[in-house]
């Protein structure tokens, strides 16, 4: 949770009393995929259905006016990004493309802290739902 502005803040002025610039969190939950993952012959033979969460902790440098997109993580160029990396071919670990997932949306440099929640939901007999997390933050 951020800490709250000092009292002469004013929303151009985003940095709060402790001196640490203010968060924000942009995420994208259970957005469902078909992908070629896994190391098992029927999974590399057959797509399967793929739940990905991501949650990323971004710079807020927002001004609070602008009312800009560009101003803003759009979080669809998240999805279409995490959408580009899932359909460009057969990954072996959820691991694998987790790390690219990552390292894709810490490639903006608004981008502090993101995690990756990968799910199979249809692999594990009497399982709703098997998969990994990780979190990554920016070196």
């Amino acid at each position: 949770m951020t800490e709250p502005l000092a009292p002469s803040s004013t929303c151009a002025d985003r940095t709060p009393a402790s001196g640490h610039r203010p968060l924000r969190r942009v995420f994208v939950r259970d957005l469902e995929l078909m992908a070629s993952v896994g190391v098992y012959e029927l999974e590399k033979r057959y797509e399967q259905r793929l739940i990905i969460s991501a949650d990323l902790m971004v710079l807020d440098d927002y001004d609070g006016q602008s009312d800009n997109l560009g101003a803003v993580l759009d979080y669809s160029s998240v999805v279409s990004g995490i959408r580009s990396i899932v359909e460009s071919g057969h990954t072996n670990l959820l691991e694998t493309l987790a790390e690219r997932i990552a390292t894709r949306c810490l490639a903006d440099p608004r981008v502090v802290r993101v995690v990756v929640r990968l799910e199979k939901p249809d692999i594990v007999p009497g399982c709703r739902t098997v998969g990994i997390e990780i979190v990554r933050d920016r070196a």
